[in-house]
């Protein structure tokens, strides 16, 4: 089955019945300037990471030369001496040996993938080393008989052909990306002054950058606020980067502030360290001075790292390998109960099966998930308006059951593997209305909206310590989010594991506010 009509039918299956009638629900969003507009209307592709391109192509060097040295053996060498292990065991070296001396020669590079002459140079002489390095060594342990050398010419010249192929190829794909925008950092500056015009002169006049300056924000409206810095213009206040950086695609803050502003910087990191995006402090006007280890540097300029965005690079590509090979067997495994699930349901009370509900997603973006129907079609709160409380006469018979033992969120399996919002484990999706007493959320916990710096999951560290099911008091909202902040400061693959075999036991030992 296609993801897509899964979905489709996903979606169908929903909104099968019609919704009763409810308020129209009005989001807050901050009014952004006409500026800022103009940016976030602009349509921006998904970034790619340039660590993990390095990566795959490293990968590539090494499978596609070892292909090339065994394909040579198997049909030159084998038909002559039959087979050998010394010839694999030579083809593996010289081909780690090559892409270890690429990595000296500094050519796994995203800003080198560009370009031609300096890739292909630094390329040829290096693979020439390797093989002359191979010789030598061949000489000097008197193996120099034992290897044919029409199979190592050949190895050495169509090998070198096979990596300038896939050069060209690697090319015209990263000049591709350039121009779609998948490889620039898109960057905002905080401070519109002399210096933050000074920070942004510096980052343009940096060659084969991949910093794109979408425009500045400071907070001043006197003289040292300019409306424009080295053509970068002033996009708004502070306070508007938030809601800038949840609707465009944002990847760094660079503060232009010098580190004598301590009590301006504190201030704005309260407002901002939300955001899944990574913080730098510029040095580059001051005048205190680190040891060169302790800056991270935009080409020539050096700044000084405040947060970064977490789970990124290959921690992504290892968290979304584990989300679709475990939710897939996962999703296997669930099916027959899923089945008796949907049929008691629906013989249970008139009305869909599956219940759909906007909840917040990565970075605050608003998501649908699925869940099995719980409540009577007619007193459903697709806002969750309402906290659903112990005896609660909305839920059904079967309702209580599913939601105490959270057999109700077993569709969200859909969401992790068909629609991408969801993950196995992170912090729970709430509703987009959730609220403690009259205060929603965000208004009772400060620091709330950092927990949507990663993608949500179905299961999560809070949830496996018992801090589930309704929240009727200040401590349980706290407690949620201080487990959801542990749990992106120290993800890993080991302990979104260790959470999805302990919330079985979870689920039953720790079930009192499940209702």
């Amino acid at each position: 089955m296609e993801p897509l009509n899964a979905r489709s039918m996903l979606d169908a299956v929903a909104s099968a019945a019609v919704k009763p009638a409810e308020p129209p629900f009005v989001e807050r969003r901050r009014r952004l300037t006409p500026a800022a507009l103009d940016v976030v209307n602009q349509k921006v592709a998904r970034a790619y990471s340039p660590i993990v391109i390095a990566g795959v192509v490293r990968a590539i060097d090494l499978a596609l030369l070892s292909l090339v040295g065994i394909a040579l053996f198997v049909g030159y060498v084998m038909p002559l001496t039959g087979f050998r292990w010394d010839y694999l065991a030579a083809i593996f070296a010289v081909a780690t040996a090559a892409v270890v001396c690429f990595q000296a020669a500094d050519i796994y590079q995203v800003q080198l993938f560009r370009g031609q002459l300096r890739q292909m140079t630094r390329m040829i002489s290096s693979w020439s080393f390797v093989f002359l390095l191979f010789i030598g060594a061949s000489f000097f342990a008197k193996l120099g008989g034992e290897v044919s050398r029409l199979w190592l010419a050949a190895f050495y010249f169509l090998g070198l052909a096979a990596l300038i192929g896939e050069r060209l190829v690697l090319r015209s794909l990263v000049r591709n990306w350039a121009r779609q925008g998948r490889l620039d950092r898109r960057t905002i500056i905080v401070g519109s002054d002399s210096n933050g015009e000074e920070l942004v002169e510096a980052l343009k006049a940096q060659e084969d950058s991949d910093i794109h300056v979408l425009g500045v924000f400071d907070d001043r409206n006197d003289s040292r606020a300019l409306d424009t810095c080295a053509g970068a213009p002033k996009l708004g206040k502070v306070d508007d980067i938030v809601e800038f950086a949840r609707r465009s695609r944002v990847d760094l803050v660079l503060f232009a502030l010098p580190i004598s502003a301590e009590t301006r910087i504190l201030e704005m990191l309260k407002k901002l360290w939300v955001l899944p995006v990574d913080i730098r402090l510029s040095a580059h006007t001051n005048k205190l001075r680190f040891r060169p280890r302790s800056y991270s540097y935009l080409g020539d300029v050096p700044t000084l790292d405040v947060f970064e965005a977490p789970i990124t690079d290959w921690d992504l590509v290892m968290k979304w390998l584990f989300d679709r090979i475990v939710g897939s067997l996962a999703l296997l495994a669930a099916l027959p109960v899923m089945a008796l699930v949907a049929l008691a349901v629906k013989l249970d009370s008139p009305g869909p099966v599956l219940f759909r509900q906007k909840r917040f997603g990565f970075n605050n973006e608003r998501i649908d998930v699925y869940k099995f129907r719980s409540m009577y079609h007619h007193q459903a709160d697709p806002t969750a308006a309402k906290v659903v409380t112990k005896n609660d006469p909305r839920v059904t018979r079967v309702g209580r059951f599913i939601r105490k033992t959270s057999l109700d969120e077993l569709p969200q399996l859909f969401n992790v593997l068909f629609s991408g919002n969801l993950s196995l484990v992170g912090p729970r999706p709430h509703a987009v209305q959730g609220k403690l007493q009259a205060r929603l959320f965000d208004e009772a916990v400060d620091g709330y909206f950092a927990r949507h710096r990663v993608k949500p999951g179905i299961t999560g560290w809070a949830q496996v310590n018992g801090w589930r099911g309704e929240i009727d008091n200040e401590e349980k909202i706290q407690k949620r989010v201080e487990f959801d902040l542990y749990y992106i400061e120290n993800w890993s693959v080991l302990f979104d594991l260790y959470i999805l075999l302990k919330t079985p036991i979870s689920l039953l030992t720790k079930n009192e506010n499940a209702y």
